[in-house]
Parts: structure tokens; sequence; C-alpha cells
């Protein structure tokens, strides 16, 4: 029988005990995957069936985690759309040709078809269930923002300049580009959850780039479209995002189930400016898994006090695990987890 502890929290419901994964849990800290990697590269494992369950289901068989989450990149279904792209190492996506223009936009991106595309995505999410397992598994796909910012700057770009560029001096182009990412986007989360995903993940990286304002005008119709379409799913979602916490008003009308949270905010202020209706998951800096266990448990529990009821929250790190992560701390977190009573006193 499948754990359902992550669904009940993601809906508020009650749970036994509070919930945790951990983003990044399938990668580079386990030894099982470092192997791997000595032999193939990242894109050739997530477009491997085999091989990205077999690295989905090691950090599940290592430690008593709620959930796995697929291993994938969230550029995948950029091929899809016919963009030329790699991943290199220290860096991440690369994008050899960037676009930047309406006619870049519409010679170049090309129909989608999410099971010819990225069909291998959802053989890895069955081949992870058919192994035996009792977890739950996540889906995930990236944010159409940050797609956008991939495609316009050629790759990672911590300023975002041209992106924001577009936005004020060609806006329409922009929406345009962030319209084509968005229509790819819903078939390739749903495509997972046929394929059995039990929660699906939208990270949205760099969101925390765009100002309030532009957030409205630009970005927030697209995906309030997107969640509102996968509620027929009937998989519960969880919109994810960084340094961001300017934008929490306009995160609560998004129409997500969840609220993924990194470690700049204390949670107890997210619930208060955003209400009881989302679920909130995080936040745990992840550099706290770099210490001692002394100095985790103490990280760990100023997070857990900060929402004393388990109901509605899903233990979770505030970004990925770093690659330097002793797996060894890892268990430890989890187990401390688990055993802290799920509800404070009512």
């Amino acid at each position: 029988m499948i754990r359902r502890r992550l669904v009940r929290a993601l809906r508020g419901e009650e749970v036994d005990r509070r919930p945790i994964w951990l983003m990044r849990q399938a990668g580079r800290y386990l030894p099982g995957y470092q192997r791997l990697r000595e032999t193939h590269s990242v894109l050739e494992i997530a477009r491997s069936p085999e091989l990205a369950s077999a690295v989905t289901l090691e950090p599940v068989r290592r430690f008593d985690v709620d959930a796995a989450v697929v291993y994938a990149d969230i550029t995948l279904p950029l091929a899809g759309l016919g963009i030329e792209f790699r991943i290199d190492p220290g860096v991440g996506p690369v994008v050899p040709d960037p676009i930047r223009t309406r006619e870049a936009v519409d010679r170049r991106l090309t129909g989608f078809d999410a099971e010819a595309s990225v069909g291998f995505v959802g053989e890895a999410i069955r081949k992870f269930l058919a192994a035996g397992t009792d977890r739950p598994i996540i889906g995930f796909a990236g944010g159409p923002f940050t797609l956008a910012s991939y495609l316009i700057e050629g790759g990672p770009r911590r300023d975002l300049v041209r992106t924001r560029k577009m936005m004020t001096a060609d806006p329409a182009t922009f929406d345009r580009l962030l319209r084509r990412l968005t229509e790819m986007t819903g078939p390739y989360l749903k495509m997972q959850a046929r394929a059995g995903a039990a929660a699906l993940q939208l990270f949205d990286t760099w969101v925390g780039a765009v100002s309030a304002r532009r957030f409205a005008r630009h970005l927030a119709p697209g995906l309030t479209e997107l969640f509102g379409d996968l509620r027929a799913t009937g998989v519960p979602t969880i919109y994810f995002s960084t340094a961001s916490s300017h934008l929490l008003g306009e995160f609560d009308r998004l129409g997500s189930d969840a609220l993924g949270v990194d470690w700049r905010v204390p949670l107890g202020r997210v619930r208060t400016e955003v209400g009881d209706r989302l679920a909130l998951q995080g936040n745990l800096d992840p550099a706290a898994l770099l210490g001692d266990r002394g100095s985790l448990e103490e990280a760990a529990r100023e997070v857990l006090q900060e929402l004393p009821d388990a109901g509605g929250h899903i233990f979770n790190l505030g970004h990925g695990v770093l690659p330097d992560t002793d797996p060894e701390r890892i268990r430890e977190l989890v187990e401390l987890v688990h055993a802290t009573p799920p509800y404070g006193s009512r």
C-alpha cells in the first residue's frame, strides 16, 4: 500500500507523522549516483527510464523519506519544442542559440507532444512504482518564467538582465514566449500524473527576480490557468521559488495546493501572510546538513517550531541537497522529523 502521508499533508489533512522529502535527494551526494555519473551524463541518465528510476529509488531505499522525486531536469521538455541545449558540469543548462526576438519565438519553437518527446520521464515513474516500494513519487517541471530565462539568457544568470529587459522593452514577445512554455508545461505534468505521480511540483527557481507588479501582469495569469488546468488530474500541486518573499501575496492567488518556501523567510511569517488555504513546504537551509548532528538538530527544530501542526506542512529543504552533504546527516534529519510529535497544543 502506498504511503499517503505526503498527499494528506498537501491537502491539509491530519497525518500520523510530519512528512519529509528533500529536493535533489536523488542526486550528487549519494555514492550510487556518483558512480553512475562516472560513465553517464545527466541527460543520459534522465533519458533512460532504467537509470532514472534506479537513481530515484536510491534515497528511498537508504532513508525513510515519505516520497521519491523522479530524476529529471527541468530543461528536458525544451527538446520537444525544438530547442538545442546542453547541461555543462558546474554551470547548468546552456542554450547556445538564445531566443530573443518575436521571429525566433514563432519560427524556432515547434509543436509539443509530451509522450513523443519526454515520454521517458513517465516511463521512469512507472518503473519506480513497479519496483514495489510503498512510497509515492513526485513529478515536476520548470516554471515557465524560469525556462524562459534560460532561453533568453542562454544559460543561468542570476541578474537576468536580458530577461527583464525583454519584459519591459518588448512585453508582447516576452508574453508570447511565456505562453508557449506554459502550453508545454501543462501536458508535460499531466503526462507524469497519468504515469502515477502522486504530486506535481513546479520549480520556478528564478521568479524572485521579478517585481510584484511585473509578476501580476505577465506571470500570474498563465500560472493561474496552469494550476487550474492541473486540478482536473486530482493530483495536488506545489509551487516552489527562491528569494521571492515579496511575491507571497501573488502566490496565494495562483491556485496551487502548496507553496514551497526557501530558507530566507521563516515559515511562521509565510503562514501569517498566506493564511491556512495553502500547505507549506520547507524550509531548512541546505547548509545545515553540512555541520554536525547537534547543529543540524538545532536548525531543524527551529523550522519545526515555526509550524507546530504537521497538517499542512511538508518538511523539506529551502533548496536542493548540496553535493558535499554526508548521507548520514540525511538519515538523522529524517529520523528527527518523524520523531517530533505531529501536532502542538490545541
